[in-house]
């Protein structure tokens, strides 16, 4: 049986046109557009890039989009405050915290401070809750769940009393999406099982799938032999790739060759309650006309931690130089140290 590709880019576009109409309805109605706040704290890369394409997509379906950023030093409570100001600002239907938040704050303390009737992520407890239950009381259905779950059903993929097996097990993707996919309703009413990293013969478990949803975060987990003839099959995660001149995909598995020149920068870190400190630098190099990390060297004279700052810098790099994305990495040394 030849595979049908589920071209997500096409639903995309539909969803957003659907949105962009419902936004002008309520706007020739009632006068007003759904309010949506981005609140952003910090200069992480990867949150800065993720918080740009959620404000440019709210401003393209006519939302009153704010894009709400921070320093990393703000104080905890003062983004409490913030959040409650939002909370109590009737212009405002949405708000969003991009995470990951600075180590100095309480990520579930500031999520539960958000208006459940406002939480958009579907993060707060409340939220969970209702998703538990299903039907009417789900106010907020996490993103990627309800992403997914449209991609299945806008695709004819039938889920009534479908074996659905869903890999992995986060409270962001893996547990919502397998509670949606049981619940009685339209592109749901299927029966659900959940594998993970701890799961046994999980080749046996994704081989009685008849909707395959991946979301682990390791490339290559699941095996072509798994998938049976027929599966409708998602993969939530991002990988990178590399594409050929002739536009061939070749998964990046060989090592790039390392340039005569590298650019790059230098952190220090202190260890805590001591005169020790950390040095990371981490090299980039231009691929493509694209600026990436590319290795990593981690120094310190703490012999204690000598060899195992060895082999988490050969093992980083290594994941650097196959493609791989790491743009927490310095951020999660530091958690480390």
């Amino acid at each position: 049986m030849s595979a049908k590709l589920i071209k997500g880019t096409e639903v995309r576009e539909e969803i957003l046109e659907e949105i962009t109409s419902e936004v002008a309805q309520i706007k020739e109605r009632h006068g007003v557009v759904p309010g949506l706040v981005t609140i952003l704290v910090g200069e992480n890369p990867a949150s800065m890039s993720y918080v740009t394409l959620k404000i440019k997509t709210a401003h393209r379906v006519g939302f009153k989009e704010i894009q709400d950023s921070q320093p990393a030093d703000m104080t905890e409570g003062d983004l409490l405050n913030l959040i409650e100001r939002y909370n109590n600002d009737d212009s405002i239907n949405g708000i969003l915290v991009q995470l990951p938040l600075p180590k100095h704050m309480n990520e579930k303390k500031i999520l539960n401070a958000i208006d459940p009737d406002k939480d958009v992520d579907g993060f707060h407890p409340i939220n969970v809750g209702r998703l538990m239950i299903g039907g009417d009381e789900v106010r907020f259905p996490p993103c990627t769940p309800a992403g997914i779950q449209e991609l299945i059903v806008r695709s004819g993929v039938e889920t009534s009393g479908a074996e659905v097996v869903v890999v992995g097990r986060s409270n962001i993707v893996g547990k919502p999406i397998a509670n949606m996919m049981l619940q009685k309703g339209d592109g749901a009413n299927s029966t659900v099982t959940v594998v993970h990293t701890r799961t046994k013969n999980m080749d046996q478990h994704c081989k009685r799938a008849d909707i395959l949803i991946v979301a682990a975060g390791v490339p290559g987990l699941v095996k072509p032999e798994w998938i049976k003839p027929g599966a409708c099959v998602i993969d939530v995660g991002v990988n990178r790739i590399q594409v050929s001149e002739g536009g061939e995909i070749v998964y990046m598995s060989d090592p790039l060759d390392r340039p005569a020149e590298l650019e790059g920068n230098t952190y220090k870190v202190k260890w805590p309650d001591s005169e020790h400190a950390l040095y990371i630098t981490i090299n980039d190099i231009v691929l493509n006309g694209h600026r990436r990390p590319f290795e990593v060297f981690i120094n310190s004279k703490n012999m204690e931690h000598f060899a195992w700052t060895v082999a988490l810098t050969r093992m980083v790099s290594a994941v650097f130089r196959r493609g791989g994305d790491v743009s927490f990495v310095v951020e999660e040394l530091k958690a480390v140290f």
